[in-house]
């Protein structure tokens, strides 16, 4: 059940305990993770780390203690997350958080490949202008048309591979899919399932939600401990520089049968081709 009034003066005083998350979201970057995240501590009985802990990848040897120390302070009934979107493709995140708690939720916002691969390369850009074209890290061999696999902008893309490194690890069914399209189209619907997986009462629903012409996404009306009207930073809604269509649909060809697998093995069409 909610924190009720006593349970908000029992946080206030610093009651509660930290606890290691329940549920992780483990990727994707440029997927709609910090969208997902902030649209989700609008809920009262979720508490969430702000920054991306980066601990299952980066900070490991510090140790679960540190970890924990991270969380913030929950009451009975309250679920911890945190989110840092390179855990999925990290090789040793699955075997670390299996680790530390088998039962752990974990949360998948995947996009399409073709458009987060040029949001990723976007972002790059914005703190690097100097930065090659994209079309030129896309392939090995412009000639050939092969691609470079290795960019980590593709890389990151080819779900189905990373995915079978967590199912060694963990059911599918403990792994929830939300779709970065649909968390802009209908919100309410994916944070639906999203409150739905992780046992919560549905209380984010459309009204929390406008959507703004200007970014092309929708804001909540209240963010979380506040009264005013809230999009995401100016980071966010980046406008893409143009691709050349030709380099596009290689793209676009070339990730189709992971796409496929993916959809084989989440059971989910994400409607990318």
């Amino acid at each position: 059940g909610g924190a009720g009034t006593a349970g908000t003066l029992a946080l206030l005083l610093g009651e509660g305990s930290k606890r290691l998350p329940q549920a992780i979201i483990i990727g994707v970057k440029k997927g709609g993770t910090r969208a997902l995240l902030e649209f989700l501590r609008v809920h009262p009985d979720v508490r969430a780390v702000g920054a991306e802990p980066h601990f299952f990848d980066r900070n490991y040897e510090r140790g679960l203690a540190w970890y924990r120390d991270l969380m913030p302070r929950t009451l009975e009934g309250q679920i911890t997350m945190e989110k840092t979107p390179s855990y999925f493709v990290t090789k040793e995140a699955p075997a670390r958080i299996s680790s530390m708690a088998k039962g752990t939720k974990l949360i998948v916002v995947v996009r399409d490949p073709v458009t987060r691969a040029i949001s990723d390369y976007t972002q790059t850009l914005s703190k690097k202008p100097d930065i090659p074209t994209f079309e030129s890290l896309t392939f090995k061999n412009r000639t050939t048309g092969l691609i470079d696999t290795s960019w980590s902008a593709i890389q990151i893309g080819i779900y189905a591979k990373h995915l079978e490194n967590w199912l060694l690890h963990f059911p599918i069914g403990q792994i929830l899919f939300v779709s970065g399209e649909r968390m802009i189209s209908d919100p309410a619907g994916e944070l639906g399932r999203v409150q739905d997986f992780l046992g919560l009462k549905r209380i984010i629903t459309d009204k929390h939600f406008y959507f703004n012409k200007t970014k092309g996404f929708p804001c909540l009306k209240k963010a979380e401990g506040s009264s005013k009207p809230h999009c995401l930073g100016k980071t966010k809604g980046r406008t893409h520089p143009d691709i050349d269509q030709e380099v596009v649909q290689r793209l676009r060809d070339f990730y189709r049968p992971f796409n496929m697998k993916f959809y084989q093995m989440t059971g989910q069409d994400f409607g990318w081709d």
